[in-house]
């Protein structure tokens, strides 16, 4: 197991954020349930240093290494996590669940009142480890538009809109 530590993710980040996210997706790149189906596309750099500039995105490090990381938007007063990523040496060892768990006391210090995100509903690392983290699927999108522009997006690309969820984490 690492000794890994999280901070405020800085500018100069995001091109390490470009490779952890595109290391991180081989496994979806990888897994035989996802066959013929497209994986989305990992976000540029320029995507990432947008969102660091938002104030709400969480840097992994071991030593100096960027070994993960999690960006999130305000939308009203939720915050919509846009990607956690850790890299595959570094996975099962509590990175993510440690960023998460930072992004909910940032998320309720801030006065938002829940962390929602899209993912996918029948991977083991996405919609079971957000479950595992107290997230629930989302079935009614009223009043979180996000939500289903989010899901519109991803069908988009060609994945079937039944392997997709939205879920939510309500921060109170």
């Amino acid at each position: 197991m690492s000794n890994f530590s999280i901070r405020l993710s800085r500018r100069e980040d995001a091109e390490h954020f470009f490779r952890v996210e595109d290391d991180a997706a081989e496994l979806l790149r990888q897994a035989p349930e996802l066959a013929g189906i497209p994986i989305p596309p990992t976000s540029s750099v320029e995507h990432h240093i947008k969102a660091i500039a938002h104030g709400r995105s969480l840097t992994a490090l071991v030593g100096e290494e960027i070994v993960g990381f999690a960006e999130a938007g305000p939308v009203r007063k939720e915050l919509h996590l846009h990607e956690l990523s850790v890299s595959r040496k570094y996975q099962r060892q509590g990175i993510g669940k440690t960023l998460l768990g930072a992004l909910k006391i940032d998320g309720r210090n801030s006065g938002f009142r829940a962390i929602t995100l899209n993912t996918f509903r029948d991977i083991a690392w996405n919609a079971p480890f957000y479950a595992r983290q107290g997230f629930v699927e989302v079935e009614n999108f009223e009043g979180r538009p996000h939500l289903a522009e989010s899901l519109k997006g991803a069908v988009g690309l060609g994945i079937p809109a039944e392997r997709r969820c939205a879920m939510i984490h309500f921060l109170g």
